[in-house]
Parts: C-alpha cells; sequence; structure tokens
C-alpha cells in the first residue's frame, strides 16, 4: 500500500516536474522542487485539517447515540399518525433495532487496542516511506524504467501502442480526480458552514471523497449529512434548505465540473463504470475504486489494440488485356 500511495504521488508530480525540465530546470532539481511542495502541503493539512476532522469525528460518535434515538422516535411517531398504512408493532420493532451501545462500542475498541497500535505504526511507516519513495521515483524515474525494461519482452509494440493511448487519458483522470475531491470538498465545507450545520469540516470531507465513486458515493453520503441536518433542525425549512444545497452540489458537480475537467478522458457507458467499480473494489480496496475509471479505460484499450485475426485476403482479380 505505501508503495501503491507513492505511486500516485509521483504520477501526479511528474506534471509539474516535466514542466519543469521544458523550461530548462535539471530533472534532480525539478524532482527536487515539487517534492518540497509535496512535502510542504501534506505537513499543513496534517496539522490543521486532520486535527479538526479527528475532533469532529469523536464528537460524532459521542452524540450518535441521540441522534438514533431522535430518528427512532420520529420512525415511531410515523406508525401513529398513519396507523393504515404502518403497524405499530412493526414500526416498534424496527425502532428498536436502532440503538447504538455506546458503553458496549467503547469495550469492543477497547478489546481490539493491538489494531490502533497497528494502524498507527502504519501511518508512521507512511510518514517516514511515502515521501522518500516519491523522491527517489521523481529524481531516478529514467533509470528505474531503464531498469524494468530488462524484464520486457523485445517486441513491446502492444504495450507501447496500450500505454500510448492510456497516458494522457489516465493522467488526467488521476490529477483530475484529485482537483475535483478538494474542489467540493472546499465548496461543500463553505455551503454547510453558511447554512450553520454542524461538523461542516467533516462533511465536507465526506462530501469530497464521495466522488471517488461516480453516482454510488453520492447516493451513501446523502444519510449522514440528512442524520446530522435532521438532529439538529428537525424536519423544518432548515433541514430542506440543507438537503437542496447538497442536492444542487452534487449537480453542479456532475454536470458543470465533471466536464470541464474531465474533457479528455474517454466517455464510458454507465453500466461499465459500475461493473468497474464494482470488480475493481471488490478485488483492490480503497485503491480498486479509484482506479475503477482508468483501469476501465485501460481494459478497453487493450481490447482495441489487440491484435484482430488475419482474416483470409481474396484473391485479386486478373487483370483485363489491353489490346
Amino acid at each position: 500500500a505505501p508503495l501503491l500511495a507513492a505511486l500516485l504521488v509521483a504520477y501526479l508530480l511528474e506534471g509539474p516536474v516535466t514542466r519543469l525540465e521544458r523550461r530548462g530546470v535539471r530533472r534532480v532539481w525539478a524532482a527536487l522542487m515539487a517534492w518540497l511542495v509535496f512535502v510542504t502541503l501534506a505537513t499543513v493539512v496534517l496539522w490543521t485539517l486532520v486535527p479538526l476532522l479527528i475532533k469532529q469525528s469523536v464528537q460524532v460518535l459521542q452524540e450518535l447515540p441521540s441522534v438514533v434515538a431522535q430518528l427512532r422516535e420520529w420512525y415511531v411517531s410515523v406508525a401513529s399518525d398513519y396507523p393504515n398504512i404502518f403497524s405499530v408493532r412493526q414500526m416498534d420493532e424496527v425502532a428498536g433495532s436502532l440503538s447504538i451501545d455506546l458503553d458496549q462500542m467503547q469495550r469492543g475498541i477497547m478489546a481490539r487496542s493491538h489494531l490502533l497500535g497497528a494502524g498507527l505504526t502504519l501511518i508512521v511507516v507512511y510518514l517516514i516511506l511515502v515521501p522518500i519513495l516519491v523522491l527517489f521515483m521523481l529524481k531516478d524515474k529514467h533509470q528505474m524504467l531503464g531498469w524494468a525494461r530488462h524484464f520486457l519482452p523485445r517486441d513491446i509494440s502492444l504495450i507501447a501502442r496500450v500505454w500510448h493511448d492510456m497516458d494522457g487519458q489516465i493522467a488526467n483522470y488521476v490529477r483530475g480526480k484529485v482537483v475535483e475531491i478538494l474542489i467540493v470538498w472546499a465548496v461543500s465545507f463553505l455551503v454547510y458552514r453558511v447554512l450553520g450545520l454542524n461538523y461542516a469540516v467533516l462533511l465536507g470531507a465526506v462530501t469530497g471523497f464521495s466522488v471517488l465513486v461516480p453516482w454510488v458515493g453520492a447516493t451513501l453520503v446523502t444519510i449522514p449529512v440528512a442524520a446530522v441536518a435532521f438532529a439538529q433542525f428537525g424536519l423544518g425549512s432548515q433541514f430542506a434548505g440543507v438537503m437542496i444545497a447538497y442536492g444542487v452540489l452534487q449537480a453542479l458537480d456532475g454536470n458543470v465540473l465533471v466536464p470541464l475537467i474531465f474533457s479528455e478522458t474517454n466517455d464510458l457507458h454507465p453500466a461499465a463504470i459500475i461493473v468497474a467499480v464494482m470488480f475493481f473494489g471488490g478485488v483492490w480496496g480503497f485503491w480498486g475504486v479509484f482506479f475503477a475509471i482508468p483501469l476501465a479505460t485501460v481494459v478497453a484499450a487493450v481490447i482495441k489494440a489487440w491484435p484482430a485475426a488475419q482474416q483470409p485476403t481474396p484473391d485479386p482479380a486478373p487483370a483485363a488485356e489491353t489490346p
């Protein structure tokens, strides 16, 4: 996983490094400049946004039982308001299942404290190894590619043709997806803050990362946004305003931002995107979901470039005799 993270970051930074090289900067200095910018931005994020996200996540966990209790009360009231449609007994059984024992949750977390230690160790590994790997990948890119070339067959015309078709599209997708996440995160945070919604930083981050999975992510994130708005405002005009604003954000993202950012990426059929997200996400988890669309495009390019079966050519017609 740290190697995949380093490859992703190095791929994102290759564009700035290449532009600096075209302006006459040596590869070593261009790679070092891009790496320093990355490390600086990552340090700022770790020292500013991450503590806010952790703080608001803890607050959400502490208030989760009360939020579920409010949802349960509303759920039971629906049965009393519409007795001809809903059964009170069935609603009570469903509402009883919507209960969270915070003490039991805390005991479960303490029982798995060794997993927390492993998680902290993994974070430290990421913070140390990923920047080092990124620097080496940027600085020694040509040497690494030359070394890897020895393990490939002599005839790599098919691989070269597929990579030539995919390089620009993958770069556009990965960099565009990062830009899309940042824009959606920032705009949604500002909208939630203006509307007075609690946990604006956390919900903005969740909304931003929801664009990783087209359609599915936006649908799933509707649940926490609606739950927080309901617990804070109830079923009123403010709740409706939050949900309308969330719907407008998703509509602008899908119909305005995505076409602008991904104008150079080949379009895939929506069914192909959903299948790719499910398949690659099931195989490789988060990274499979993140790279689902590029991998689907790679598969399409391989199928397109694969040598077709040689069809027998018809014999040429005999030439007409000239007098």
